[in-house]
């Protein structure tokens, strides 16, 4: 059996990845398409992700993925979270996880509307709020944000969820996960998020029919090992947030060839790539809260090691991470004047410290005094510098 130690997996996500310096994508899709999705819970993360991944990249590069060329699309799938994909990899998602997420938001939100006394009939109120949400949107051909909806369904002016939920976003994100509509140009900064929402046919101009479930999961299991793998079933079914039976099913359909690992579980790489990852030399990069690799797999211990308690919150969100030669050695913040500074709470030597000031600088530079809030601190982001057991490395 062909066995992939920790030391080669790192060298995997170096390079496939685009960390490494010396395999950095040449643009935002290719970037993307090297993690197969972006995390977009924050918005910031989106760019920051692509920061550490292309050279030379610019706010307004990714503005042209997202609004103009379209080559990369926001949509909401996996584990009902927030993603950016790019656009080819979209009927996959449609027809499995944002299908299976976009179910679940609507027996929820049918739950709530009757369990609110908002309508006896459940099906009716929603077909009947969802018809005039995409008529809405019809008339007005640039897009409508959430509040513009709101004023023109008053419908949808009623509160959920115990008088705390507004209907108008979640029958928005009902929709949005039916792939439906989709979100448009963002009318705030890049650290913020205000779309415009589109009809999916008008934005993406005669979107493709999705896939069928089991094609889908089968596709988004593809991409996912030649850029994760190896990974383990339980890695699939917490990404994909699929069921057991529908990742070994995917798994199957791609012809996944089981592995050893330095770690107990059985491991899967796709048949077509067996062979051994050349070496990456030593390399450093700064990620974002929720970036991708971070939250790549469920069983991070190869590049985690035990920091998790310290560098994720309490409910399993990444907060900003400090990498050095494929492992996490710490995290990163911004001082006072918007400087990135690297807190490291384990010894990286006197090349690591080098390398990881060189992004802090080359972060710096790119940020440009701008700061940028989370929501997910982690403990690590939330010290006095002066508790932390080794060097605060800054730009």
């Amino acid at each position: 059996m062909r066995h992939v130690s920790d030391h080669e997996r790192r060298d995997r996500l170096a390079r496939r990845h685009a960390l490494a310096p010396s395999h950095r994508a040449p643009d935002p899709a290719s970037a993307t398409r090297a993690v197969v999705v972006l995390h977009a819970t924050e918005p910031a993360t989106v760019h920051l992700s692509l920061q550490a991944r292309v050279d030379g990249l610019r706010v307004a590069d990714v503005d042209r993925a997202l609004y103009d060329d379209r080559s990369l699309v926001r949509q909401l799938a996996m584990r009902r979270t927030m993603f950016v994909f790019p656009r080819d990899l979209l009927p996959a998602a449609w027809g499995s996880a944002a299908a299976r997420t976009a179910a679940a938001e609507r027996a929820r939100l049918l739950k709530d509307v009757r369990a609110a006394g908002v309508a006896a009939d459940g099906e009716e109120w929603l077909r009947a709020r969802q018809d005039e949400v995409r008529a809405a949107l019809a008339a007005e051909p640039g897009g409508l944000t959430s509040l513009e909806v709101r004023a023109r369904v008053p419908g949808l002016e009623v509160r959920i969820n115990g008088g705390t939920v507004w209907a108008a976003g979640r029958v928005l994100g009902q929709l949005g996960a039916a792939a439906e509509i989709v979100r448009g140009p963002n009318l705030l900064h890049w650290r913020q998020s205000r779309p415009r929402w589109r009809l999916a046919q008008e934005w993406l101009g005669g979107p493709p029919t999705p896939l069928d479930a089991p094609a889908g999961y089968a596709e988004l299991v593809r991409r996912w090992l030649h850029r994760f793998g190896p990974g383990t079933e339980s890695d699939l079914v917490w990404w994909l947030g699929a069921t057991k039976g529908a990742v070994r099913a995917a798994l199957a359909e791609v012809g996944a060839v089981e592995v050893g690992t330095d770690a107990a579980e059985a491991a899967y790489l796709l048949p077509d790539d067996l062979e051994p990852e050349p070496s990456v030399a030593p390399w450093a990069a700064l990620l974002p809260v929720l970036d991708p690799t971070v939250m790549g797999w469920k069983q991070r211990a190869f590049y985690l090691g035990e920091h998790q308690p310290v560098l994720f919150d309490r409910n399993g969100n990444a907060g900003t991470t400090a990498w050095w030669a494929g492992r996490v050695v710490g995290c990163w913040v911004q001082d006072e004047d918007g400087a990135v500074e690297v807190r490291l709470i384990e010894d990286v030597g006197a090349e690591g410290r080098a390398a990881l000031g060189s992004e802090a600088a080359r972060l710096t530079d790119w940020l440009e005094g701008q700061r940028v809030g989370t929501v997910y601190p982690s403990p690590a982001m939330r010290a006095d510098p002066g508790d932390l057991a080794y060097a605060v490395v800054r730009a």
